[in-house]
């Protein structure tokens, strides 16, 4: 079995963490890949170093190594090749981690097919003028539309089809998925939801309004963000931010792509809420 591992090594403990999955995947038998520009810091591993690209491409499934920014942009990378990825945390919480570092001997489940792929819901972002898309990605996370960063406010009105939601004043909106929900959306007051369920979730950014709730929809809605006042605004994909021309509008829906993430434990996401809200002081 072929394993590319992506490690983040800004995080203070990814490093250690890679070196010891390597080890550990070397006893199970397994070949690891990590790209080549890791190469001068786990060179003693012997490892197969290529570019990252070519790595993905050959290997049976991902390792990522980080916090959840980390595990996010290997997913994205891996779903490009059609990968699953399994994230390792050496962050602080890591809701998307699959396993914690003193979990490493369960990569022998990886082996003997004790693990579960679970599919997650993607959205379709694209930048739209007359009805045509001039942009399009895929999000894991979230889609923002938000205001740039020099100007004020701005006021915009969200449709689902033809139908005005709502109209907002304020520096933007987050239309996040499941999987989403535990990051920048729950950051600004929104609802953490299980990924088992389908929907979008919408969480205005410091709304000037007396109505700044978020708002769950289903899975099948078809979002539309139009400007009617202020500055400049731009579309976040997971991050990743690109210019909305002033004579276009942002468009949201479910994607028909999914996400694979590895789960070797036997946990429920109530179980794994429960965890991360204990270990950030959030529970008792």
């Amino acid at each position: 079995m072929k394993i590319t591992v992506i490690p983040n090594l800004t995080k203070e403990n990814a490093r250690q963490v890679t070196l010891e999955i390597c080890c550990e995947l070397k006893s199970l038998g397994a070949e690891c890949l990590l790209p080549d520009s890791c190469k001068e810091e786990f060179n003693s591993t012997k490892a197969l170093f290529l570019p990252e690209e070519e790595a993905l491409d050959l290997c049976d499934m991902v390792i990522a190594v980080g916090g959840d920014g980390s595990i996010l942009y290997a997913a994205k990378k891996a779903m490009n090749h059609g990968k699953a990825v399994l994230g390792i945390n050496a962050g602080r919480l890591a809701f998307m981690a699959g396993l914690e570092r003193h979990e490493l001997k369960m990569l022998k489940n990886l082996f003997t097919g004790e693990y579960t792929v679970e599919k997650r819901m993607l959205l379709a972002a694209e930048i739209r003028r007359d009805g045509k898309p001039i942009f399009s990605d895929l999000c894991i996370n979230d889609a923002v539309v938000m205001r740039s960063a020099s100007v004020n406010i701005i006021g915009f009105s969200v449709f689902s089809g033809q139908n005005l939601m709502n109209d907002y004043l304020g520096d933007g909106i987050i239309f996040a998925t499941p999987t989403g929900s535990t990051a920048y959306s729950l950051s600004a007051g929104g609802p953490v939801v299980d990924p088992q369920i389908e929907s979008i979730v919408l969480t205005p950014i410091c709304a000037h309004s007396l109505f700044s709730r978020s708002i769950i929809v289903g899975s099948d809605e078809e979002l539309t963000v139009i400007k009617t006042s202020g500055g400049d605004m731009s579309l976040i994909c997971d991050g990743i931010e690109t210019k909305i021309p002033e004579d276009c509008c942002a468009y949201i829906k479910k994607a028909s792509e999914t996400a694979e993430f590895i789960s070797i434990k036997n946990e429920t996401f109530i179980d794994v809420l429960k965890t991360k809200l204990e270990k950030s002081g959030g529970s008792s």
